[in-house]
């Protein structure tokens, strides 16, 4: 307990699986939450855990892909708490039937881009103005395995490559300061998005997924993934900057 006392962590997608996990988890570490998405119900949901539990945590209704959205949230934490320590870009969805490069739909690929990529540069772009003022700060970007081996449908895969990127960038930009930027690639995680009607796979891609990933080996769960952005949340981790750590039982090696 206390690995996050007197730390501030905005949380995206924190309305369910390994958003909501984390959130609580950093709360009960010390930290000050802020959690967000665009369904409110949820989020309230998480927030009453929270707080039934001694954390305190700020709920703001947030759609990331909205670059005023992401400038609001960031503006209502330090309006609220003061500061921002912490950043996990946990916002994501998945398009339906993991159609590749050949298939892909153009409307998912705005959809996807918008809250994958889009939404974890608003937010980043947001958070780091603010950190700087303090020269210290851990963002932390939930990509996927997807993003480093191609294991997806075109348009989400191309989403998380960029997210690496960006990880790589923000690190670069901040090293040798007290700002630090990571990812974390989990395989497949049970939580609500990875639900998939088997009738839209594309088998052809699913196919080749599986000459390239072992799929028999067990999947994350929230709580596994929200252990790591802890760590990396933390300042046990504080020499750690533009890494991108792949959690996934092995399943990709």
């Amino acid at each position: 307990m206390g690995r996050l006392d007197g730390k501030v962590a905005i949380i995206t997608g924190s309305n369910s699986g390994v958003g909501a996990a984390t959130a609580e988890l950093f709360a009960k570490e010390g930290a000050k939450v802020v959690i967000s998405a665009r369904r409110v119900p949820p989020l309230e949901e998480v927030a009453a855990k929270i707080r039934a539990n001694g954390g305190e945590v700020l709920v703001v209704p947030t759609d990331v892909s909205k670059v005023e959205d992401a400038e609001n949230l960031v503006a209502k934490t330090v309006e609220a708490f003061g500061k921002v320590d912490v950043l996990v870009n946990n916002a994501g969805v998945l398009e339906a039937g993991l159609k590749p490069i050949d298939c892909y739909e153009d409307e998912d690929l705005e959809w996807v881009l918008g809250i994958n990529t889009k939404g974890c540069l608003y937010c980043t772009r947001a958070a780091v103005k603010e950190m700087m003022k303090q020269n210290k700060g851990s963002i932390i970007n939930l990509d996927s395995v997807a993003g480093a081996f191609g294991t997806g449908g075109a348009a989400y895969v191309t989403s998380k490559a960029a997210v690496i990127g960006i990880t790589k960038h923000t690190a670069l930009r901040f090293a040798g300061t007290g700002i630090r930027c990571n990812s974390v690639n989990p395989s497949t995680i049970i939580t609500p998005m990875a639900k998939t009607d088997p009738a839209t796979l594309n088998m052809d891609m699913f196919g080749q997924m599986k000459k390239h990933m072992n799929l028999t080996v067990s999947p994350c769960m929230p709580e596994d993934v929200a252990n790591i952005l802890l760590f990396l949340a933390s300042d046990e981790s504080r020499a750690i900057t533009g890494q991108v750590i792949v959690s996934d039982f092995g399943a990709t090696l």
